[in-house]
């Protein structure tokens, strides 16, 4: 499959790395198409890794990763262009993370509204999943880093999106707990999870930890 990655931070890199150890080719976007960082994961990741312009890279994409900072979101997606997006799913793993007044970081956006239901509204032609926002990268793509059972969480409005994003999540990356929370509205749960686990990384002082549901 022909996949989109936004963003060249570690993020992007590391669901980048996977998809194409997997098989994919995988086109990583930034706002120059000659982006050093960009370029360094074109070299590390062989011929099956190309990179472009954000708008480039969607249109090459079967499926949109969105792994861009929250603040910079929309400054990304206004630079590509319906015309790439729509009818696609995009994969949203962005979060409203605002560091203006210092760390640990404030939501730009809550309670009433989220950064996923936001993306949704402006594209609405989009198929906008929520999903992988609330763990560090590295468990994102191997999810048995840590032991035990340990959850993945997504919504959106789209039903048969969430049915590829929930096979993506099961049968590449290997998730064995995903819950569908509904529709986009409940990225404002998993966005606000955020504070809580930025406060258990502090407490902990490393990343290797997920939530997990008891029942």
């Amino acid at each position: 499959m022909d996949i989109c990655i936004l963003g060249t931070g570690v993020v992007g890199n590391t669901i980048g790395t996977k998809l194409i150890d997997l098989g994919h080719h995988v086109m990583m976007g930034s706002r120059s198409s000659t982006n050093e960082k960009a370029a360094n994961f074109v070299q590390t990741n062989g011929s099956r890794a190309s990179h472009g312009t954000f708008a480039e890279a969607a249109a090459f994409g079967e499926i949109i990763f969105n792994c861009t900072k929250g603040d910079a979101t929309f400054e990304v997606l206004n630079s590509i262009g319906t015309e790439h997006m729509n009818g696609k799913i995009l994969i949203d793993l962005s979060n409203p993370l605002d560091f203006s007044k210092g760390f640990p970081p404030i939501l730009s956006v809550s309670n009433t509204d989220s950064l996923g239901e936001q993306i949704q509204k402006a594209y609405p032609g989009v198929h906008v999943v929520k999903a992988l926002n609330t763990m560090n990268c590295m468990l994102m793509v191997n999810p048995s880093a840590i032991k035990g059972d340990h959850a993945a969480f997504i919504c959106g409005n789209d039903s048969g999106s969430k049915g590829k994003v929930t096979d993506i999540l099961k049968k590449w990356f290997g998730w064995r707990e995903v819950y569908d929370l509904g529709d986009i509205s409940n990225s404002r749960g998993t966005e606000m999870l955020l504070p809580l686990w930025i406060r258990l990384y502090g407490k902990i002082q490393h990343a290797n930890f997920n939530f997990h549901i008891a029942m």
